[in-house]
């Protein structure tokens, strides 16, 4: 009787395996790869046809030992492991392991594969055994070598020209471009404006609806036809003012057909998507339902093999999950063919199955008890996706309806759908990226063409065209697949990479380039553009995939590849750090000085006033320094240093607050760092957690997110703080912090505090010290008679005037300050009292006259520059709230178009700025640099080889 020997990767696929086989089988895992190409110079030899020498791991010579004691008493040896590339070569390294080992003699070595673990696929692939697929392996040694070549040429490179940065990879560094460029896309985006005109009518059964107003005056409207207020305002009227009637009713029944099954690909998007699960969490609870979960004492294999380009599935499973359709749904539900799809992926890597579930049967609600709670919702997606793939099309009835005027002036539309036949949306429905939800249904009310309906309410809407959205893992992952870079088993590495490289971070579940990842970008696009560009490493992916299938060799592929590269790379060794210097500065000068709202110069240093703040190396990384150096020492460091600081997800721990027992942060805002006590409420998001910015400077010293000590962040978090009253009118005198810097407060007069005084500690005389310059000009006459609020004259730019809360009036030419009385300014401001310039925000117009335009565009200058900013953590939720999806607002709470326009600019060119973490007090301008990051050695990009 044969005795065999199985190989296979896991411990966890061997137990099960192992069980269907019976006694006359031994199987043994290799846990992974038994041997690799050693992490130093000299592991592939390009001049000697690229001999590779490799070394096998601790772990792997183990489990070599093991099947080599175990093939003593046996009459084959059977590799069976992963059905693609990297099983293939896992399987050409066990061989040659065992091959130096000398213990293959006489013995048949048998490749065999199989999609799932399940008893009838292992024992059906062991009756089909076959050869080792070698342009599998001749691909797996190109890529191998591929990436080694890079990342051991580059990487050193990038140590000696650019200092700090950590490794370079193939496709690592193409995912990171992407991610850097649409950075740069957002910075340099300007929003444009446009209106659109939307009414709610009644049918004579008063039954609303909406529609949407679509042409004006015999033209269509496009998306900036209505680009600012009047012309909004002019048709809004207009809809307003005229009667309306169906002009033509539309029907038309539309068919909605399934998603195909998942691929690696789609599985990492819609686990994101749905589940919020990361690419490398998804691929590793995939694996486990691959290997098998224990049901019933029993470890059985719940889905198909997970790493896939495939979407087709085995005929013996459609054909069960037709008729698990048939009995759950009914028969309406199942087509009355098979649902054939086709791979539309470039570059889609060998023929597998897609992810399914190997047993329909299996419902989730029946395995539910024996997984995790990851376990459970992906194999519900996955469960769910598969039967829905062969599942009828839903059927759904849309109705367009035109509304026009007496001349057909105005013409409106008004659109519904309604799900006729739900099909496959009984059971999944595909998510989306952009945030919409998935409802299909919006049922208009029983209309009939020349019906009159009645205009219930018009409203003129202002919008703001939206940047380019940041990358998610989903998006980023289909870009990558969309452009045919990387493989099902790299995405979830090359993410991860770049994290642990602190060259991204994901807010949001969206990524963010760190400025470290985006100086290596402009390194390598500067210096090796054709090595990081999509359409090259596209191309390669292509050639690699032609060695796979037996169409190119290997060595050609390799040795055209190597002699471009190694001449580019020899190109840079006489390339000097002034050159870097100036290429990274030239192209990341838009990023780390953007431009100032008072349109200074973004580059002049703040502490000596004449020099300019450029890109500067030091040992350690790259940093911004002045160009008065030695003179001026003023250094801004580019990232944060990971050292003992504890990080996560961007945040910096400062300790817990002794009072609320809530944690208190640093973390990084559209405007900056700033701190934060406690997190927001999940379920009241009014409820805002206390934050605080950081000032420039705190006890007379320049001061940042990394130097800050918790008992500094609890002292400002509790500004602003009242130091004392008036002597003399007992008003409050309070210190706090704002946009501009700390102030000093008492009602509505305010002085400013010098970078020297402490805010933490700043006392009453002080206090009264800045506001005494601040009183000078500044005469309180006594208090209304109508509200007893405090009247005052005050010295302006163009006089003096008196002031009533939002209302002033001018004083007459021949009138001085100090002679005017109350009762006089009581009668001036009643004569000819105007609201204050820019003071008054709330006051809602409808059409606001030109009058009133220009002097609320005067007004938000000049109180820009009189009036202290709002606090911090307002200004960021300002912002927050102009950044995210369509900045829709409703006309009638508008200002006028233009000061809408350039309060949007505003906010927008204020997003792009960036406060820089900590500069090392050591770091000079040039010759030093902020504190030292931690070197790490060449990274050899994950590639489809590297197990999971």
């Amino acid at each position: 009787m044969t005795t065999s020997v199985v190989v296979v990767e896991s411990p966890a696929k061997a137990k099960t395996i192992n069980k269907y086989l019976g006694s006359n089988y031994t199987v043994i895992a290799s846990v992974g790869h038994v041997r690799d190409l050693p992490p130093k110079d000299g592991s592939v030899l390009p001049d000697e046809d690229f001999k590779m020498f490799w070394q096998t791991s601790e772990g792997g010579a183990k489990q070599i030992n093991l099947i080599a004691k175990a093939l003593k008493n046996a009459d084959e040896l059977i590799l069976a492991t992963d059905p693609d590339r990297e099983g293939e070569a896992i399987s050409w390294h066990v061989r040659a392991a065992l091959e130096e080992k000398k213990v293959l003699k006489n013995i048949p070595v048998r490749r065999v594969t199989f999609n799932e673990i399940t008893k009838h696929a292992v024992t059906e692939a062991m009756a089909a055994p076959r050869e080792l697929d070698q342009p599998l392996i001749d691909a797996y040694l190109a890529r191998r070598a591929l990436d080694y070549l890079v990342g051991f040429t580059l990487s050193p490179v990038l140590w000696r020209k650019l200092p700090g940065s950590r490794s370079a990879g193939r496709v690592q560094s193409v995912a990171l471009r992407l991610i850097c460029e649409r950075e740069a896309e957002i910075e340099v985006f300007k929003p444009r404006e446009y209106w659109s005109v939307g009414a709610r009518f009644l049918t004579a059964h008063d039954a609303g609806f909406d529609a949407k107003l679509t042409h004006l005056n015999g033209e269509k409207l496009e998306q900036f036809s209505l680009n600012d207020e009047a012309k909004a305002f002019q048709a809004r009227d207009l809809v307003r003012s005229s009667d309306f009637s169906v002009r033509a009713i539309e029907r038309k029944r539309t068919r909605r057909n399934p998603a195909p099954p998942f691929t690696t690909s789609t599985m990492q998007q819609e686990a994101s998507r749905k589940l919020g699960m990361g690419a490398q969490v998804a691929m590793r609870t995939a694996q486990q339902l691959y290997e098998g979960v224990n049901i019933g004492g029993e470890t059985t294999g719940l889905i198909t093999y997970m790493r896939t380009d495939g979407v087709t599935m085995a005929k013996e499973a459609v054909q069960s999950i037709r008729q698990h359709i048939n009995q759950a749904f009914g028969s309406q539900y199942c087509p009355d063919t098979p649902r054939l799809y086709n791979t539309k992926t470039k570059n889609a890597q060998e023929a597998h199955e897609a992810i399914r579930p190997t047993d329909v049967s299996h419902t989730p609600q029946q395995v539910a008890p024996y997984l995790t709670h990851d376990q459970k919702r992906l194999y519900e997606l996955i469960w769910k996706r598969a039967v829905a793939a062969q599942m009828q099309s839903a059927e759904i009835d849309q109705t367009g309806v035109t509304l026009g005027n007496k001349g057909d002036t105005a013409l409106l539309r008004a659109t519904g759908s309604v799900i006729a036949f739900d099909g496959f949306l009984k059971l999944y429905m595909e998510g989306r990226d952009d945030g919409r939800g998935d409802d299909d249904s919006r049922l208009l009310p029983p209309m009939e063409e020349g019906e009159a309906v009645a205009t219930q309410d018009v409203l003129a809407e202002q919008h703001f065209t939206q940047p380019p959205p940041r990358y998610s893992e989903a998006s980023l992952v289909k870009t990558m697949e969309d452009i045919g870079i990387g493989r099902p088993s790299t995405y979830a590495s090359i993410l991860s990479v770049l994290r642990d490289r602190h060259y991204v971070r994901l807010e949001n579940r969206r990524f963010m380039p760190e400025d470290r990842g985006r100086l290596v970008t402009a390194f390598l696009v500067s210096f090796f553009e054709r090595y990081v560009d999509t359409g090259f490493t596209a191309d390669l992916e292509e050639q690699l995939d032609d060695i796979s299938g037996g169409r190119a060799d290997w060595h050609e592929v390799m040795a055209a590849f190597w002699k471009s590269f190694s001449e580019t790379v020899s190109k840079t060794h006489d390339l000097k750090i002034s050159d870097v210097i100036d290429a990274l500065d030239r192209d990341l000068g838009p990023h780390f000085f953007p431009p100032r709202a008072d349109g200074s110069d973004p580059r002049l240093c703040t502490t000596c006033g004449t020099g300019r703040m450029g890109l500067k190396l030091g040992r350690h990384g790259a940093f911004l320094g002045c160009s008065n150096y030695p003179e001026c020492r003023a250094t801004r460091p580019l990232v944060i240093d990971e050292g003992e600081v504890v990080l996560k997800e961007g945040m910096r721990v400062l300790g817990t607050d002794p009072e609320s027992g809530e944690e208190v942060t640093v973390r990084r805002g559209p405007y900056g760092l700033y701190i934060q006590r406690g997190e927001a409420d999940p379920d009241n998001k009014k409820i805002k957690p206390k934050r605080a910015p950081i000032p420039k400077h705190l006890n007379g010293m320049e001061i940042n997110g990394d130097d800050l000590t918790l008992e500094q962040a609890l002292g400002l978090l509790s500004l602003p703080r009242t130091v004392g009253a008036h002597p003399e009118t007992g008003e409050a005198i309070q210190v706090g912090l704002g946009r501009f810097g700390p102030f000093v407060k008492m009602g509505s007069i305010y002085g400013t505090l010098d970078k020297d005084d402490d805010i933490l500690s700043v006392g009453l005389n002080r206090a009264m010290d800045v506001l005494s310059k601040k009183l000078a000009n500044i005469r309180t006459l006594g208090s209304h008679p109508q509200d007893q609020e405090t009247v005052m004259v005050r010295k302006g730019r163009f006089g003096p005037y008196v002031q009533h809360g939002q209302m002033v009036a001018t004083l007459p030419r021949d009138r001085v300050m100090e002679e005017v009385t109350l009762e006089e300014a009581v009668g001036l401001l009643a004569e000819k009292g105007k609201p204050l310039k820019g003071g008054a925000k709330k006051t809602t117009r409808k059409t606001p006259s030109k009058a009133a335009a220009k002097s609320s565009k005067t007004g938000a200058k000049e109180t820009a520059a009189k009036t202290p900013a709002k606090k911090a953590g307002t200004a960021a939720k300002t912002g927050r709230a102009t950044g995210k999806s369509t900045a829709t607002k409703k006309a009638a709470a508008k200002p006028t178009a233009k000061t809408a326009a350039k309060s949007s600019k505003t906010t927008a060119r204020s997003k792009t700025t960036k406060t820089a973490p900590k500069a090392s007090k050591k770091a000079t301008a040039s010759s030093a640099s902020p504190a030292a990051a931690p070197s790490a050695g060449p990274v050899i990009e994950p590639s489809d080889e590297m197990p999971f």
